[in-house]
């Protein structure tokens, strides 16, 4: 009831997903460096307090708490977000209490642009920007994504890919899946 939907739910029947992916993780390493000094702060401050002043401790203990729930929630936000693309659109889902889909078609795609600084290349993680025809788009730049250089490849072959050969490789999927009895979808 309160779990958010799965990304495959928005899809058509007639879509075939090319790749669901969730940022990566060190997407989280700011947050999480940061609740930790946070947590070091307020336990030294604590320990600092004379034995007295237990309405300062109480309040030193309930900041602690904020700040982990804080970092709880962007860690479980992080974890409901998912980037998928589709042979027809890009899709972001996100939203922990309220969900929030973010889409652009695939045919608006002008230009792709692909970056990777160093610590994306030590961690595994680089950002891909996505250009379109007039305005900018919600999806126009996707950071913290794992495995760049796949999700480049795979993008270009949709988007600047023989629109031909991927309908025939798409037939040939839904066959051997209609041949297995699995749904169009996975």
């Amino acid at each position: 009831m309160f779990a958010p939907r799965d990304p495959d739910d928005y899809l058509l029947p007639s879509e075939r997903r090319v790749i669901r992916v969730r940022r990566h993780w060190s997407y989280l390493i700011w947050d999480v460096l940061e609740a930790a000094a946070l947590l070091a702060g307020f336990m030294m401050i604590s320990y600092l307090l004379p034995a007295d002043a237990a309405v300062l401790q109480n309040v030193l203990w309930y900041g602690a708490l904020l700040v982990l729930l804080r970092v709880a929630y962007f860690i479980i936000e992080w974890w409901v977000e998912r980037i998928v693309v589709t042979d027809k659109r890009f899709m972001l889902t996100s939203g922990v209490f309220e969900t929030k889909v973010a889409m652009m078609p695939v045919t608006k795609v002008t230009d792709l642009t692909y970056e990777r600084t160093v610590g994306g290349r030590m961690l595994g993680y680089g950002t891909l920007i996505v250009e379109s025809a007039g305005q900018i788009q919600a999806l126009n730049r996707l950071e913290f994504l794992p495995n760049p250089e796949e999700v480049y490849d795979a993008i270009s072959e949709l988007t600047f890919g023989d629109k031909k050969a991927q309908a025939e490789r798409f037939s040939m999927i839904k066959a051997q899946r209609a041949a297995r009895g699995k749904k169009m979808v996975p």
